[in-house]
């Protein structure tokens, strides 16, 4: 249903909305809060200086503002709690003052100091509490509030009778679950601590209970599915592997070895390589799809962006230069003459290896004799996106790749549906990458190595959390981190900045301008993340690294160390440090990824960009893994034992199926 038809939702508020991902009232009834703020009135007589704790006090004097620095504000006044007149501050929130008068009541949210007789506040609520409170907080984005988001929610609530509930009456009944409309209501609107726990507990298991009953229908599917025989001409392949200017590591023969095993089988291929970040996973899809390429197939390699995509092209086309094997890249950016060409020799068998983004599954993509899908990144897509570009052939084989090292014991269990072959070493001649965590007040060293590094002829990358500055948040933002670097080297060493709300071709000259040198710096958000490969940067700088959960600091890590010169990555940070030193101790993406998963606390198991079918909006995968590992038997159950499935659960695995 359409977001204009909720009460006080107009088109500016939809265009905000849209930002959030918010694009239904589905999706607006499920946009979950990712944490509560408890309130429960003390009497300062009560508290110690270390609790945060809500105290109800009346303003006594008017409050004032004085500015610290840019950006940095502090607002201060008199108020009388418990017959105590105290002094309050609270950083950052100048907005609030016209708000605040003398003689009325609110909520101080904060910490209170006895010997000082002062309040820090990190929040004030107008009017007392008088109540345990517990308020929902939400994800906000530049242009609308928490209370607004809720506002919406709560208007919404006139359509939440038409959300579909996909956990089966027998389960319902067997774990005794709230019905989902009321689980909405209480997670949205909490009555109390304990309700809100069966309420986010019922909505946990409903989504791992349809992402369960993907997979284990997946795994079904795939088990009985026959493939076709790919017989590839093996001195061709012999000449090709010959030809490649490197050696392979012992775990790229291995993964190879599984993969050409596979194409020969009469079992449909579907196989994971899960490799750490520059292992080297691309020249294992590339032999495979030479492979398929000599056996009379096509081959289509899907990346999650137009720079990678553009990467993996420039890579392969490299390496077949000397062979009779047609390479194409197809994304949003090509022009519509050669975008039309592209088709027309594709849907002729032309074209051997297609490699593009989510361009690839659009109806008008037609093959001749497609073989083989190769997804990189695979989390990045949704399992209907993959299905949609399997579809496209006649049973072809498939490979997943990722370079995101998750824990053993949840891939058994996410990735149960597939093969899977892992390469742990990196390609020969790799150093390891020095990792330091510095303090903002250490810039001056981390500067001094940056310019050693250009003098050598090196260059940097520079990463910050945020495009363009933000009051709430009091962050480094690209825009001025490129002020303050062009400062630092008076201007005399050429940077850039790159973000994903920069259009396709000037990202692309962008990265031309960095790959040829002429870029010293290159500043930019996490769209550098997965898959930029420039092998004369050596060292990367990341700002607020204490924002950014360990896996994407190693994949960030990732973007130097691709050439045999010494690298060095600094993280910067003045909070957090011990969890960041995870990474200063070990360059192994794996025991990474197992630290990150006992250490982190919020956030999702693939950083900050991750999409497709792996969002879970409310589910935790560490924190709820029990619950995944009971959808999982669950879903099982209910496949094997159901004979008349319902529509909405036929219309699931049916979208997902790409035998279908």
């Amino acid at each position: 249903m359409d977001l204009l038809a909720v009460k006080k939702i107009g088109p500016k508020s939809v265009q905000i909305l849209n930002k959030l991902d918010i694009r239904t009232v589905q999706d607006l009834l499920t946009y979950y809060p990712y944490r509560y703020n408890v309130y429960r009135p003390s009497s300062l007589n009560e508290i110690n200086d270390i609790d945060v704790v809500c105290v109800n006090a009346t303003i006594e004097s008017t409050p004032k503002v004085s500015y610290i620095r840019r950006n940095f504000n502090r607002l201060s006044f008199k108020a009388l709690a418990n017959d105590f007149l105290i002094n309050v501050v609270i950083f950052n929130r100048a907005f609030m003052v016209k708000n605040l008068d003398v003689g009325k009541n609110v909520c101080l949210i904060g910490k209170y100091n006895k010997q000082k007789n002062s309040f820090v506040a990190n929040d004030i609520k107008l009017g007392w509490i008088t109540d345990i409170k517990i308020e929902p907080v939400y994800h906000i984005t530049k242009g609308i509030k928490n209370k607004e988001i809720n506002s919406f929610i709560q208007n919404a609530f006139l359509y939440v009778d038409q959300l579909l509930d996909y956990i089966p009456k027998s389960i319902q009944e067997n774990y005794h679950f709230l019905s989902k409309e009321e689980a909405i209501r209480e997670i949205h609107n909490p009555k109390s601590s304990q309700k809100l726990k069966q309420a986010r507990l019922r909505c946990i298991y409903e989504e791992f209970f349809v992402f369960m009953l993907k997979i284990n229908y997946l795994k079904n599917k795939n088990e009985n599915i026959k493939g076709i025989k790919k017989e590839y001409d093996e001195e061709k392949l012999e000449n090709f592997l010959a030809s490649l200017p490197f050696e392979l590591t012992t775990d790229q023969i291995s993964a190879v070895n599984d993969c050409l095993k596979d194409l020969k089988s009469s079992k449909k291929m579907n196989r994971l390589i899960q490799g750490d970040v520059g292992s080297g996973k691309t020249i294992v899809a590339t032999i495979t799809m030479v492979a398929n390429a000599y056996s009379g197939y096509q081959s289509a390699l899907m990346a999650p962006t137009e720079i990678l995509a553009k990467q993996h092209y420039d890579t392969i086309s490299f390496l077949l230069k000397d062979f009779d094997i047609r390479v194409c890249l197809l994304t949003g950016s090509v022009k519509k003459k050669e975008y039309e060409e592209i088709l027309k020799q594709l849907k002729n068998g032309e074209i051997d290896i297609l490699i593009g983004t989510h361009s690839l599954i659009n109806e008008e993509v037609q093959f001749k004799n497609l073989g083989l899908v190769i997804t990189d990144e695979q989390h990045r897509f949704g399992v209907n996106q993959r299905g949609n570009l399997q579809n496209k052939g006649i049973l072809p084989d498939t490979i997943y790749m990722s370079a995101t090292p998750i824990p053993r014991t949840y891939a058994l269990t996410i990735y149960q549906d597939m093969d899977t072959s892992l390469i742990k070493t990196k390609p020969n001649g790799r150093k390891e990458i020095k990792t330091y965590v510095k303090k903002e007040s250490e810039l001056k060293s981390v500067l001094e190595h940056i310019l050693k590094e250009i003098k050598l002829g090196h260059q940097i990358y520079v990463v910050a959390p945020s495009i363009t500055e933000n009051e709430e948040r009091n962050v480094h933002d690209v825009q001025n981190l490129k002020k303050s670097f062009f400062l630092a080297f008076q201007g005399k060493i050429n940077i850039d900045v790159l973000h994903g709300k920069i259009k396709a071709k000037e990202k692309e000259e962008i990265m031309a301008r960095f790959k040829s040198g002429e870029t010293k710096i290159l500043i930019a958000t996490t769209v550098i993340e997965v898959g930029v490969d420039v092998k004369n940067a050596t060292t990367i700088v990341i700002f607020n690294a204490e924002m950014f959960g360990l896996a994407t600091l190693h994949q960030l890590r990732g973007r130097v160390g691709r050439n045999d010169l010494e690298s060095t990555c600094f993280l910067i940070s003045d909070y957090d440090i011990e969890r960041l030193k995870v990474l200063e101790q070990s360059n192994d993406g794996f025991y990474i990824s197992e630290q990150d998963f006992l250490m982190r606390r919020e956030g999702d198991l693939f950083g900050t960009r991750q999409s497709g079918d792996m969002i879970f909006k409310i589910a935790d995968l560490k924190k709820d893994f029990k619950i995944l590992l009971q959808t999982k038997e669950d879903s099982k159950i209910f496949l094997r034992d159901t004979k008349n499935m319902e529509e909405k659960y036929e219309k699931i695995l049916k979208s997902i199926s790409h035998i279908d």
